[in-house]
C-alpha cells in the first residue's frame, strides 16, 4: 500500500508545487512554510481532536494559515479544503472522534490518486501537509513526500503499533475503554458460574488484548503475535481454574488471534462451562480523551508545528524515552516493533 517511486521528471507541474526538502532540511533561501493543511486518516482514535485544536492554535500564534481537509486522503484528492480557525477548535479537546472526519480511500492508493492529492495542495496553496493516523495514514504521507510535498506525520491510532514511537494517540482512552466494559462483564460471568470471551481490537497486534488482560486480571489471553495451542493455552487453563475452585473466567482475544463467538462455542462444548461472547469493536474508539491522550496529542501537535517552522520536513512526530521528538519519515517507516516476550511472560505468570 502507498509504497510508490516517481520519476519526477515526467510530472513537472509537480517540481513548483512546494519548497523542497533534502535530508529533511530545507536549502537556504527556500520558500518558507506560510499555509498548512491538517486531515486525520485512517480509524478515528481518540485525542485526534485535541491534535486538531494544538496544530491550529500552535500555527495561528505562529504566524501560519491553517486549512481543515474533510475525509482524510479521500477529501484531499476531492479539494474538500477549508480555512479553520482558533474558534472551530474551541470545545474539541474533550471530544472522542474527529470533526474533520476521515475516511480510507482507494483512489488515494493509487498513484493518480496521489498525484490528485499533490495538485489539490497546488490549488489551494498549501505549503505542507500534516497528517494524523496510523501505519498506511504515514505510508500516504511518504508518498506525498516523495513528491516534493512537505508532510508531518502524528501518530493516531488505538492499537499502538506504529514501530517509530513508543506510544500513539488514542491508545490508552481504547485501554481504558475496554478495561471498564471487562470490570462490568466479570461482575455478571461471577454471578452465573460463567466464561466470558471478550474480542478487543488488535488485528495485526495485541498491544490492547495484552495489557488490558493484564489489568483486568484476565485467565487468558490470545495475541497474534503468539501461537495458540488452543487445548493447552485455553482448555487446560480453564479446567486449572475450576478444579482449584474457581467460578469465572475471563478470555481476552484480540481480534487477529481469533473469534470470540467461534472460541466460547468450543470452551463450552469441551468444558460444559457456559461461554458467552462479547466483542468489544467500535466501543473502543469512542468516548473522551484520557489526560494522557489529550496532553500527549497536544504536545505532538505543536511539534509538528515546530518542524515546519524550523524547515525540517518530511519527518514524524514519537515518543521516545517519555519525550516528544521526531524522526525522519523514511528511517521511521522502515522501523519494525513486537511485543516484548518477557511481557508475554509476564502476562503468563500473572494469569
Amino acid at each position: 500500500m502507498f509504497d510508490l517511486l516517481y520519476d519526477e521528471s515526467n510530472i513537472p507541474e509537480i517540481s513548483t508545487l512546494v519548497a523542497k526538502s533534502y535530508n529533511g532540511v530545507t536549502e537556504p533561501g527556500e520558500k518558507k512554510i506560510k499555509k498548512v493543511g491538517v486531515l486525520t486518516s485512517g480509524g478515528d482514535a481518540p485525542g485526534m481532536n485535541a491534535t486538531i485544536r494544538s496544530v491550529v492554535r500552535t500555527g495561528i500564534n505562529s504566524g501560519l494559515e491553517v486549512y481543515g481537509v474533510t475525509r482524510g486522503y479521500h477529501g484531499l484528492w476531492k479539494g474538500e479544503i477549508s480555512p479553520i480557525g482558533v474558534r472551530d477548535v474551541s470545545e474539541t479537546l474533550q471530544r472522542g472522534g474527529t470533526f474533520l472526519m476521515t475516511a480510507r480511500s482507494k483512489t488515494f492508493m493509487t498513484k493518480e490518486g496521489v498525484l490528485q492529492g499533490a495538485r489539490m495542495m497546488q490549488v489551494y496553496d498549501l505549503d505542507a501537509l500534516i497528517v494524523s493516523g496510523g501505519d498506511g495514514s504515514f505510508q500516504g504521507a511518504r508518498a506525498l513526500a516523495r513528491l516534493g510535498v512537505p508532510v508531518i506525520g502524528i501518530p493516531g491510532t488505538i492499537d499502538n503499533d506504529i514501530a517509530c514511537t513508543e506510544y500513539t494517540i488514542g491508545y490508552d482512552t481504547a485501554m481504558n475503554t475496554a478495561m471498564e466494559a471487562i470490570d462490568k462483564l466479570r461482575d455478571t460471568a461471577s454471578s452465573h458460574e460463567r466464561c466470558s470471551v471478550i474480542e478487543v481490537m488488535g488485528r495485526h497486534a495485541g498491544y490492547i488484548a495484552l495489557n488490558v488482560g493484564i489489568a483486568t486480571g484476565a485467565e487468558v489471553i490470545l495475541i497474534p503475535e503468539v501461537e495458540t495451542d488452543f487445548n493447552r493455552d485455553v482448555i487446560r487453563t480453564i479446567l486449572d481454574g475450576r478444579n482449584k475452585g474457581k467460578r469465572h473466567y475471563i478470555v481476552i482475544v484480540a481480534e487477529g488471534a481469533g473469534d470470540a463467538t467461534e472460541i466460547a462455542q468450543k470452551i463450552e462444548a469441551q468444558t460444559g462451562i457456559e461461554s458467552r461472547p462479547t466483542i468489544l469493536g467500535h466501543l473502543q474508539r469512542g468516548g473522551s480523551p484520557t489526560l494522557r491522550d489529550r496532553t500527549t496529542a497536544s504536545l505532538m501537535g505543536a511539534r509538528a508545528i515546530d518542524c515546519l517552522l524550523e524547515g525540517r520536513y518530511n519527518r514524524l512526530i514519537i515518543e521516545k524515552n517519555g519525550v516528544i521528538t521526531d524522526v525522519d519519515i523514511e528511517e521511521g517507516l522502515a522501523m519494525q516493533k513486537t511485543i516484548s516476550p518477557k511481557d508475554i511472560e509476564t502476562a503468563k505468570r500473572l494469569s
